[in-house]
């Protein structure tokens, strides 16, 4: 690599080199300072993210870096500021709430940056192995951020399981990769295309695709992979679970699509039946395991189990509009997800103690009805009810797959989205209809902020939908 390649290269991935730099400055920052660096290192941390966000969005050029490992477009743009903006989210959601959870160290605002520096370096890989590095940085950080409350036997739990079921799925991605490569000869994404075009497919190439899809289909927490998400999303600290259930998922989703339209596009055949089998298996699971759930934390994690099948629906589309649909659906997603955790994080009763029942959602409407209105638009949008935003997430995959034929995906869909519905409008039933039995402390700004404009961008996606939709397609576009 030449000088000039490599000016090159730095120069697309500047946003990432931010990250890596203020991660090492906040860690020495938390080091050297007293033990209340916390709420600084937070602080810090959040400019970072921001500076990056910018510089991302204004000064970073497109093109390929590093030899072709990694990719600088419009789709890795808009998914970058996707992950950026949830990350950000979770860290001013966490600035009143990080010693009332037991989260305030400095470690935890530094992990997160370290998680999303992974996750944008994620996006970009266009190669087997600078995925696998990026994944490893993202998921490293997470196990920690899991356990991050070494108090409580409930998070140390958690982080137990999600650090040995993601070593496991680590491993079948690894293997995988080596299939893939043994029989391609090759680790690019643009060369492993090149390779089936042009030799076709054979039976180890596909046992590789298959075990790189289960390892992909776990970070997203995709059925048949899914069993650590309602033990770590209970188990885990809130501002946790808020931030696993946005910006992680936005890069797994990520680097699912890039890999399988741009390194597996030639045997689409093949993958097309596995994402269409986890599709339905994760929408009928999140449609039915949800309704028995008594803790909040517990119905999101199954919610979001659902949702990611509804994303895939998309996804095993194969086409351009179907790529359009899952960026608008992780968006959307993302967003009401953000919200959502932000009124679980507010309900804590005047002693301090957090609650986590749904039953303790009862009366809301009379003791803090502007909450209680936020929260029931936010479950009516996920649960797909028309003119809020989810609704036209779910439009959008749905109109992808009958576009490409795939009938029984779209209507298998639709009937799970009216299953979830139910488990949705029970949460607004104890809200509204049923006796308060207690009133919740006041609500920090910060959360009143988060879940209030969560709100206001669900109700108003009609209004807006058009240049996000337009973004979408651009970013789709780098594909076809």
């Amino acid at each position: 690599m030449t000088a000039e390649t490599l000016i090159a290269s730095l120069q697309l991935s500047v946003p990432e080199l931010i990250l890596a730099v203020g991660a090492m400055a906040l860690l020495m920052i938390g080091v050297f300072s007293s033990e209340r660096s916390a709420p600084t290192v937070t602080g810090l941390a959040v400019a970072v993210l921001i500076i990056a966000g910018l510089w991302l969005v204004l000064k970073t050029g497109e093109g390929e870096a590093y030899g072709g490992a990694f990719l600088s477009d419009p789709f890795s743009k808009f998914m970058k500021v996707l992950a950026l903006i949830g990350s950000i989210t979770v860290m001013v959601m966490t600035v009143g709430h990080a010693r009332s959870a037991q989260i305030d160290r400095f470690e935890f605002p530094v992990l997160l940056v370290l998680a999303t520096l992974g996750m944008l370096l994620m996006i970009s890989s266009n190669d087997l192995i600078s995925l696998y590095l990026s994944l490893e940085l993202q998921s490293l950080a997470l196990y920690v951020v899991a356990a991050i409350n070494r108090d409580s036997v409930r998070s140390t739990e958690a982080g137990l399981k999600y650090f040995v079921l993601g070593a496991l799925s680590s491993g079948m991605l690894l293997y995988g990769m080596s299939l893939v490569y043994g029989f391609t000869g090759h680790t690019g994404f643009d060369e492993i295309a090149a390779a089936l075009t042009a030799e076709g497919r054979s039976l180890g190439l596909v046992f590789g695709l298959v075990f790189i899809l289960a390892g992909l289909a776990f970070k997203i927490s995709a059925v048949p992979f899914h069993m650590w998400t309602p033990d770590v999303y209970e188990g885990a600290p809130t501002p946790v679970t808020a931030f696993f259930a946005a910006a992680p998922k936005v890069a797994a989703m990520a680097i699912l699509v890039r890999l399988v339209i741009n390194a597996f596009e030639p045997v689409v055949a093949d993958w097309q039946q596995i994402v269409v089998f986890i599709s339905i298996a994760s929408m009928l699971l999140g449609a039915f395991a949800a309704i028995g759930q008594r803790n909040i934390k517990r119905l999101m994690a199954y919610s979001s189990i659902g949702h990611m099948g509804y994303a895939l629906v998309g996804l095993a589309a194969g086409s351009m509009a179907g790529v359009r649909g899952v960026l608008i659906y992780m968006l959307i997603y993302m967003v009401m997800t953000l919200g959502t955790f932000a009124c679980i994080l507010a309900m804590r009763r005047k002693d301090g103690e957090h609650v986590e029942g749904i039953d303790d959602l009862a009366g809301l409407s009379q003791t803090n009805p502007f909450m209680a209105t936020v929260l029931t638009i936010l479950m009516f949008s996920l649960a797909g009810i028309p003119p809020l935003a989810g609704f036209f997430a779910k439009y959008f995959v749905f109109v992808a797959a009958i576009e490409a034929h795939l009938y029984a995906l779209a209507v298998i869909g639709v009937l799970a989205s009216v299953v979830g519905a139910y488990y949705y409008l029970r949460v607004i039933k104890v809200m509204w209809f049923d006796e308060a039995k207690g009133e919740f402390a006041r609500t920090a700004g910060e959360l009143r902020l988060v879940f209030g404009l969560s709100g206001l961008f669900v109700l108003g996606y009609v209004l807006i939908g058009g240049p996000l939709g337009n973004a979408a397609e651009a970013a789709a576009r780098s594909f076809f």
